[in-house]
C-alpha cells in the first residue's frame, strides 16, 4: 500500500484509523422481543412491551440474531466464543426507555478476525492488506428522536428500539482514507453475501463510528476522536481526511487533541464536537441479571458453518482460475452479491442454450453484462435488480451471436429494442429480418463493388498501407446493412486484395 501522509509545517504526519461498524442483523424480530423490524413502518407501530421497558417485562434472546452474528464471525475467520455474556450499559437518553442498553463488553460473542482489502481495482491481487477485527458483539439499538414534527417539541419513535445490531470493531490498522473506504466496502460485501445485514447505509441499517488520531510516523498513537454514525463509504473517507487535517492543525498550533465524540456535517464537509468521550467505567457496565450467559454447542456452530455461501474472495479466484476471467472483471462481478448471483444465472443459462461449458461462455457473458447491460442501466437510471432484461433473455441474445445468427453490431441494435419493448431477442431478429448472411455470392458482389468504387485506396493498400484493410471490411458491412457474417467478410476481402 502506498503511504498516505499529511504534510504539516513541522513535517509529515501519519493518520491512524479504526472503525466501529454497527450493522443491523437481518431478522424478522428484534433481539429480545417478537416485535417486527421492517424498515419504513409508521412510528411506534413495531414496539413490544419489552422494547418500551414496561415493568416486569423480561428479555428473551432471538436465536436467529445470534446465528447471524456467528455466521458473520466465521466469514471473517474470527474466533467464535462458545461462552459469552450480556452486559448492561447504563446511560439515560430519551430514546432509550430502559435507561440502559443490553450489550456485550467483557465477553463478546465473536473474538479476533481479519478482513483482506485491496486498493488496485484493475489488479486486485497487486496490493493487499489485512485489517484486524478485534471483536463482534451483539447489542440492541435505541429508538430515534424526531425534531421536525413540532415547532417546540421533540417526539420519539421506538420502532428501532431493541433491533439487533452487530458492532464490528476493527483494530487501528488503517492508515489512509482509501484504506478505510476499502475496509468498509469489503465488510459490506461480506455481510451481504452472508445475508446477516442488508448493508443499506442510506436506511441506517449499517453505519460507522470513525476513530481518527494522528502521530509522527513511528511514534506512539495519539489521542483519538470518534465521529459517530457516518452513513456512507464516501463520507467515512471524507471524515478521515478532514479530521486528520484538523488534528494536525491543532497540534502544530501548540494545542492538544481532546478525546471526544464528534458529528459529521456532509453539507459543510466538516466535523464538530458533540460531547466529551466516555470511557467504559462511565457506563457502569455489569452483567445483565435478566439474561443467562450464551452457551453454543458444536452442532449449532457446525450448522452455522455449513450455511455459509461461497465468499467473495473465493468466488473471485474461482472466476479467474476456472472461468478464465480477467482479475478486473472477476473482482467487479464479485464485489456485490446480487451482481454475482445475476451473472451466475446468466452463465448457467448461456451454457445450457449453447450446449457448452460455463468456462466456454464466461468471457462473452461477463463482457456483455459489464459493458452492454451496465451501460444501459446507467443510462436508464436503473439498478440490476430493476433490469428490464433478465438473465434468461440476456443468454438468448448471447446465443444468437455465438451461433452466427446475428453479428455483434446487430446484437447491440437488438438489445436496444429489447429494452424498449420487452420482446425477446429471437422474436426481434425474426420479425425485423436481422439474421446475418453467410451467402458468399452476395458478399463477394458487395466486396467487388467496394473495391471498384475505391480504386485509389486499393492501390494504397497494395503499396503497403495495410491499415486500409479495416476500411474495406467496414464498407462491405455497411453495404450489407450489417447483416453479413464478419468472419466471411474478412476472408473474402483478404482474398480479393491478394
Amino acid at each position: 500500500m502506498s503511504e498516505y501522509r499529511i504534510q504539516g509545517a513541522t513535517g509529515e504526519w501519519e493518520v491512524v484509523i479504526g472503525l466501529e461498524v454497527h450493522a443491523q442483523v437481518t431478522s424478522q424480530a428484534k433481539l429480545f422481543s417478537g416485535a417486527a423490524t421492517a424498515f419504513g413502518a409508521e412510528p411506534n407501530t413495531q414496539v413490544s412491551l419489552v422494547d418500551a421497558a414496561m415493568p416486569g417485562m423480561l428479555p428473551v434472546p432471538n436465536r436467529e440474531c445470534i446465528r447471524q452474528a456467528v455466521r458473520t464471525g466465521m466469514a471473517i475467520n474470527a474466533n467464535v466464543n462458545k461462552w459469552s455474556r450480556f452486559d448492561r450499559k447504563n446511560y439515560f437518553y430519551a430514546d432509550l426507555p430502559q435507561g440502559y442498553q443490553i450489550s456485550q463488553l467483557y465477553h463478546p460473542l465473536v473474538g479476533e478476525g481479519e478482513i483482506e482489502i485491496n486498493l488496485d481495482e484493475k489488479n486486485p491481487d497487486a496490493e493487499t492488506k489485512r485489517i484486524g477485527v478485534e471483536r463482534i458483539h451483539v447489542e440492541q439499538d435505541a429508538g430515534k428522536l424526531m425534531h421536525d414534527q413540532h415547532p417546540t417539541r421533540s417526539y420519539v419513535d421506538l420502532n428501532r428500539s431493541g433491533v439487533a445490531l452487530m458492532e464490528i470493531v476493527s483494530k487501528p490498522d488503517m492508515r489512509s482514507p482509501a484504506e478505510a473506504g476499502a475496509y468498509l466496502s469489503k465488510l459490506r460485501t461480506i455481510l451481504r453475501y452472508v445475508g446477516s445485514c442488508d448493508g443499506n447505509m442510506d436506511q441506517g441499517s449499517m453505519r460507522a463510528d470513525v476513530n481518527v488520531s494522528v502521530r509522527k510516523p513511528g511514534h506512539e498513537f495519539g489521542t483519538r476522536t470518534e465521529t459517530k454514525n457516518v452513513n456512507s463509504v464516501r463520507f467515512v473517507m471524507a471524515v478521515v481526511e478532514y479530521e486528520a487535517s484538523r488534528q494536525v492543525d491543532v497540534l502544530e498550533a501548540g494545542g492538544k487533541i481532546v478525546q471526544e465524540t464528534r458529528l459529521y456535517d456532509p453539507d459543510k464537509n466538516e466535523t464538530r464536537s458533540m460531547r466529551s468521550k466516555e470511557d467504559a467505567h462511565d457506563y457502569r457496565y455489569f452483567p445483565d441479571p435478566d439474561l443467562l450467559p450464551l452457551e453454543l454447542d458444536d452442532a449449532f456452530l457446525e450448522e452455522c458453518r455449513q450455511s455459509l455461501p461461497e465468499l467473495p474472495d473465493v468466488k473471485r479466484h474461482r472466476y479467474e482460475e476456472q472461468l478464465g476471467l480477467s482479475a478486473y472483471n472477476a473482482a467487479t462481478l464479485t464485489a456485490d452479491a446480487d451482481t454475482a448471483r445475476w451473472f451466475e444465472a446468466l452463465l448457467a443459462e448461456a451454457a445450457r442454450i449453447q450446449k457448452k461449458s460455463e468456462g466456454e461462455v464466461a468471457k462473452a457473458s461477463a463482457n456483455w453484462l459489464l459493458s452492454e447491460l451496465y451501460g444501459a442501466l446507467n443510462r436508464l437510471g436503473k439498478s440490476l435488480e430493476d433490469s428490464p432484461v433478465g438473465p434468461e433473455e440476456g443468454a438468448e441474445l448471447l446465443a444468437l451471436v455465438a451461433d452466427g445468427t446475428i453479428s455483434g453490431t446487430i446484437a447491440k441494435q437488438v438489445f436496444e429494442i429489447m429494452l424498449e419493448t420487452g420482446d425477446r431477442a429471437p422474436k426481434i431478429v425474426d420479425e425485423k429480418g436481422l439474421k446475418q448472411t453467410s451467402d458468399t455470392g452476395a458478399i463477394e458482389a458487395a466486396v467487388a463493388k467496394v473495391l471498384a468504387d475505391n480504386g485509389d485506396k486499393v492501390e494504397q493498400y497494395k503499396s503497403g498501407k495495410e491499415a486500409l484493410f479495416g476500411f474495406f471490411v467496414g464498407q462491405t458491412m455497411k453495404a450489407m446493412q450489417g447483416k453479413a457474417n464478419p468472419q466471411v467478410v474478412n476472408d473474402l476481402v483478404r482474398k480479393a486484395l491478394a
